[in-house]
């Protein structure tokens, strides 16, 4: 039977949530993290010792009433080499691990208070046809997108919903708050409690 998640049912189990103001600058800093770390950084230009052309000197240092120039790989001809443009770089961040625990319970605890966590003793598709698990979904949730938590799902369940769109199923162990952010309505499974306890400790 599903039910709506409280803070007393979470804190009966071990999950720790906050309320109020405190969390909003680790929860940035975490999906500002998460984004940057998806970046290839793979942007690059060429400088002018890498740009394809010679290094005569186009013509004499003096005499022809030109502005004096020694490569056709100057920055201000055209095809030249590009000043301070993109080189290959990593735009990784690191966050600590105290700052990613209080996002999470700043995250749960948003949800639990805007009623938008729903727990379920099991979750399982037996048949694996995406008709069941559309029709378990609606079961507990009218909202658009939702995310089902667990300890862990069978392949059938799996199979079962790899084609439904705005369902994602994800393991308690591998969930992140920008998962939890995105999700209009969040279905977590009982047997996920003991890990999201120990990822809020």
């Amino acid at each position: 039977m599903s039910k709506t998640l409280s803070i007393k049912d979470a804190q009966a189990a071990n999950i720790q949530v906050v309320e109020g103001p405190k969390g909003d600058q680790a929860v940035h800093d975490l999906v500002t993290a998460y984004r940057a770390n998806r970046r290839s950084g793979t942007a690059c230009t060429k400088t002018r010792g890498e740009v394809k052309g010679s290094n005569k000197k186009l013509w004499k240092q003096k005499g022809t009433g030109r502005a004096r120039a020694g490569t056709n790989k100057n920055p201000v001809w055209r095809g030249g080499g590009i000043v301070f443009g993109p080189r290959p770089r990593s735009y990784a961040k690191t966050v600590n691990k105290g700052t990613r625990k209080l996002a999470l319970r700043k995250v749960l605890g948003d949800l639990i208070s805007a009623e938008r966590i729903i727990s379920v003793p099991s979750f399982s598709i037996e048949d694996g046809k995406t008709k069941s698990f559309a029709a378990a979904i609606k079961g507990i949730s009218d909202a658009r997108n939702v995310l089902v938590v667990a300890e862990k799902f069978d392949d059938k369940t799996y199979l079962a919903g790899r084609n439904v769109q705005n369902v994602l199923l994800i393991t308690a162990a591998e969930m992140n708050i920008e998962q939890l952010l995105l999700a209009d309505t969040v279905i977590i499974v009982e047997d996920a409690y003991e890990t999201l306890a120990s990822r809020t400790a």
